[in-house]
């Protein structure tokens, strides 16, 4: 399979490498804005090739049986449609949102295979939950998902709804919280901490050693720190009945989504 991964950056290569350990045949090539980043790319890959682009785009005709967009979230839709006529066969995209992608493939692309993907974690930590939208696959695609299961990968299917709506509060909203965290806490000896805030200062450092552009990005798609910021207003500025009120609400929703969990 010929499959051109437009964006390669850490997630297109995070693709790249996991098929390129894959039984099944992948015959790669990259392209990004950043010629440099696409030369670097395909160096790392002894048969993968670098795409000249104009205007975002292949220079000529070229085309292939896959084009995965590994773009980031506020040009994804434009990507879709820019690269449509340079997807043979099928288009995935690894951009982090669902509904406006799919939507996007499904009216520029309606007679070819379409999926959504979303690796739920950074590559480092790699293999994960990847959640799936598998809007049109067929013969082109399986064989990539498949790739992406013997990898350790666990793919799960979702709608594009219901992933936009959960990342508003595994992404934006939990990415919020920390940050205010970080940003609000004060230098401490080791000794002072306590579990919670130990747990807190690893989480921190976790969600800041990425990309600020990627987080921005998150916060403007799926909105939710003024959901947070009022949350904490109200923990500020409730008196000792209503905090322990507060408190007794914030543990039942805490149980009850530990015990989905455990489902």
């Amino acid at each position: 399979m010929t499959l051109c991964i437009v964006g390669a950056g850490a997630m297109g290569r995070w693709l790249a490498e996991t098929l390129a350990a894959a039984p099944s045949a992948f015959e790669l090539a990259f392209a990004d804005t950043d010629t440099a980043a696409a030369e670097a790319a395909a160096a790392a890959f002894d048969d993968a090739a670098t795409v000249p682009l104009a205007d975002g785009t292949p220079e000529d005709d070229r085309t292939f049986e896959t084009v995965c967009l590994a773009v980031p979230i506020p040009a994804v839709e434009e990507a879709v449609a820019d690269w449509a006529p340079h997807a043979e066969s099928a288009m995935l995209d690894l951009s982090g949102v669902m509904a406006a992608p799919v939507e996007a493939m499904r009216e520029h692309l309606p007679d070819r295979e379409r999926a959504s993907l979303h690796p739920l974690f950074a590559p480092a930590r790699a293999p994960g939950n990847v959640a799936v939208v598998e809007d049109a696959v067929g013969p082109t695609v399986e064989p990539l998902l498949d790739a992406l299961r013997d990898a350790g990968n666990e793919l799960f299917e979702t709608t594009p709804a219901e992933h936009d709506d959960a990342m508003q509060t595994v992404q934006a909203k939990s990415h919020a919280a920390v940050l205010a965290w970080a940003l609000a806490g004060e230098d401490v000896r080791e000794e002072f901490h306590t579990p919670v805030s130990a747990g807190l200062a690893d989480i921190a450092a976790t969600v800041t050693e990425g990309d600020a552009r990627v987080y921005a990005d998150i916060q403007d798609a799926f909105g939710g720190a003024d959901a947070v910021a009022d949350a904490a207003r109200a923990v500020a500025e409730a008196d000792g009945e209503t905090f322990a009120e507060l408190y007794a609400e914030a543990g039942a929703i805490a149980d009850a989504r530990s015990t989905e969990g455990e489902r």
